[in-house]
């Protein structure tokens, strides 16, 4: 019965997280309401998990889980649930593509979906700014400063025109090494 849970829920994310991997965001953290596959808490470890792995992060956060859900076999069946939406509207669009391409009410809903993407990244984003720098869980919030801290000063220092060119993966291991030097 798990596997038909995972296959509807991933299933329903990617038909309707538009955007991309992180559109996925807001759909994930409603899973940690209905189901204990994994907490809140997991869900950023799982974000930056599927951040720093090869490969799409919608498909890597899925795959994460679906194995903390039910092993490797709920892993692979909420990879694939969530990309077969992807694969079937591809495999239908590409076959109307040139009748619909230049029809207005299609570029009318494309705008019109754009807002709706973007409010509900900044809904996601915001719950984990809960998550991780107030230190929002059951029990209520707990600041954590010194996540705010390490947060602001990454922000500024990535303000400077030299500092921005760096790869976010020098940023992701400073992060790293002041959260295993302050024991966060």
């Amino acid at each position: 019965m798990i596997y038909l849970t995972l296959f509807y829920e991933f299933f329903k994310i990617g038909l309707f997280a538009v955007g991309g991997g992180i559109a996925t965001l807001p759909f994930l953290m409603d899973l940690t309401d209905k189901y204990d596959w994994y907490t809140a808490s997991e869900l950023t470890n799982m974000i930056a998990i599927s951040e720093s792995t090869p490969g799409p992060v919608g498909i890597n956060m899925a795959t994460y889980a679906g194995y903390q859900a039910a092993g490797i076999g709920g892993a692979i069946v909420a990879t694939v649930s969530l990309v077969l939406p992807a694969l079937i509207i591809i495999v239908i669009v590409a076959r109307f593509m040139k009748k619909f391409y230049d029809n207005s009410t299609v570029q009318a809903a494309f705008y019109g979906i754009r807002p709706a993407v973007a409010a509900a990244i900044a809904f996601a984003v915001w719950g984990l700014c809960e998550i991780t720098l107030l230190g929002k869980d059951s029990t209520g919030y707990h600041p954590l400063w010194i996540n705010i801290v390490i947060c602001a000063a990454i922000f500024g220092l990535m303000q400077f025109k030299k500092l921005r060119k760096l790869h976010p993966l020098w940023w992701m291991i400073a992060g790293a090494v002041l959260g295993i030097a302050l024991q966060l």
